[in-house]
């Protein structure tokens, strides 16, 4: 009943908008692949580093090559999970591989650059590793908003998670490593770890920018005895609500409030100035909120 909530009515907008972010994210991440990492044999990690991989030793097509690994791994992993990635990883999957052979020629007939070098980026090597990650990145979190995978070593993890109950960050990173250091054994050259890890580095950062956002917005938690005139000045000076959360001192079990509230960035020195000036010995924690969602700040249905 939990899952039913969050599927789209087929041919539905909310089903054509998924599907063409979807289609969206395999296209960039399929770019990412063919066109920065395979040139230079940086190995991402996942499937498609054992693809490059591939290519490069003997001359399989990269989509081909991760298309063969993909369909028997997701039909394991229906088997040992159940249908827990669904219809719409199988479709990624299929694309990022129709997408990773054919965007290479494409660009060498339209442009005249050689389909090893479609960006005619030369000996670049660094320049294709940091836009690679962060190219690769932007496709995964496109991906991820649609709640589906692209297969591969995300459905080994959750395979793995299944078998030895370890931490699926954990086990995801210990994988990609190990993809990692096959290319390195391969190519028997100490550059293409290094690169490949600054790639996959990069690739995270991005998935979590695309998924998080900015961080605009920050949490002040605030102790004080003057919990009164805070709240008055965040009512009626800032317009903005927050709580007040009853709790404990921990050194003499005094009872005391706390104020939780969310300010814009720009509202921050605002907040801290006033509470400066109500109440110099005030105990505050600001951190960043990394989203928001609800009234007075995004609307949930701008996550879809």
């Amino acid at each position: 009943m939990g899952f039913s909530l969050l599927k789209e009515r087929p041919f539905s907008r909310e089903w054509f908008m998924t599907y063409a972010l979807l289609a969206g994210g395999a296209f960039v991440l399929a770019f990412g692949y063919s066109c920065f990492m395979a040139p230079y044999r940086i190995v991402p990690g996942g499937i498609y580093g054992i693809s490059i991989v591939l290519h490069h030793t003997w001359g399989f097509p990269i989509g081909l090559a991760a298309l063969c690994f993909n369909l028997p791994l997701s039909l394991l992993g229906t088997r040992v999970l159940g249908p827990h990635f669904g219809v719409k990883t199988f479709v990624c999957f299929l694309l990022v591989a129709l997408f990773s052979d054919t965007i290479p020629w494409l660009l060498s007939v339209a442009t005249g650059a050689p389909v090893d070098d479609p960006l005619g980026l030369g000996d670049e090597v660094l320049l294709a590793c940091v836009f690679g990650g962060a190219v690769m990145g932007a496709g995964v979190g496109m991906i991820l908003k649609t709640r589906s995978s692209s297969g591969g070593t995300d459905v080994v993890s959750a395979i793995l998670h299944r078998w030895t109950r370890r931490p699926m960050g954990q086990l995801q990173m210990m994988v990609d490593s190990g993809i990692v250091v096959f290319g390195f054994l391969v190519f028997q050259d100490w550059k293409v770890p290094m690169y490949s890890w600054l790639s996959i580095f990069l690739m995270g950062k991005t998935i979590d920018l695309i998924l998080q956002g900015f961080s605009n917005e920050k949490t002040f938690f605030i102790i004080s005895d003057k919990v009164e005139e805070l709240r008055r000045f965040i009512l009626d000076g800032m317009k903005r609500g927050g709580s007040i959360v009853p709790m404990q001192g921990m050194y003499n079990r005094r009872e005391k409030e706390m104020i939780m509230t969310v300010v814009s960035r720009r509202e921050m020195m605002t907040l801290q100035h006033a509470i400066y000036k109500i109440d110099p010995a005030a105990f505050v924690t600001i951190i960043d909120a990394k989203e928001i969602l609800g009234e007075g700040f995004k609307r949930l249905g701008d996550e879809e």
